[in-house]
């Protein structure tokens, strides 16, 4: 007798009802991007870097040293799969974390005064660059923070933890008027 699954995305039940035209300050959930872990082997670390920078299409967020979540919305699995696996998997191992993974985006003109609240980091603009990314603790959640514009973040959290990020991140946003929705 066939079962059949529906597909949900972890947050569905913390957004449902909930959806609402964004506002300036605004946290999307990314319904289904494609996200790989990568670890250079000693000595590699600069060649696999400078690949995964100029791959099209995708972001790589730094982990640690020699360490990335590859990050994409534009291409499926297979493509990225792919693509890591030319770059030699006895340079660079790598492990698909899309179904472990959530990734929040959080953009405003006061976000860094949202994060403030939740994090340690300095955000400062001269500080925390666009295109830098670091693992930190966001609301006592290990995840991968990093600043894709002006004004905009994305974090990365294991998807155990997401409701938990979700509910906090709407909470410190309260005082902006934070609202949420799928992206």
């Amino acid at each position: 007798m066939p079962v059949s699954f529906a597909a949900r995305h972890v947050l569905d039940d913390h957004i449902s009802g909930f959806e609402a035209t964004p506002n300036p300050h605004h946290l999307s959930i990314l319904r289904s991007p494609v996200v790989f872990s990568v670890l250079a082997h000693k000595g590699h670390e600069a060649d696999i870097d400078e690949a995964l920078t100029t791959m099209e299409d995708v972001h790589p967020r730094v982990c640690g040293p020699g360490e990335w979540l590859v990050v994409s919305e534009a291409l499926n699995a297979e493509a990225i799969e792919r693509a890591l696996a030319a770059l030699g998997a006895a340079r660079a191992p790598f492990v698909d974390q899309s179904d472990g993974r959530v990734v929040l985006r959080i953009e405003g003109p006061r976000v860094r005064a949202i994060l403030a609240k939740c994090t340690a980091l300095d955000l400062h603009p001269d500080v925390f660059e666009i295109g830098q990314s670091t693992n930190c603790q966001i609301c006592h959640v290990a995840a991968n923070l990093a600043r894709t514009g002006q004004d905009a973040f994305e974090i990365i959290v294991m998807r155990s933890f997401a409701g938990f990020l979700f509910d906090e991140m709407r909470e410190m946003g309260r005082e902006f008027a934070l609202t949420a929705g799928f992206a």
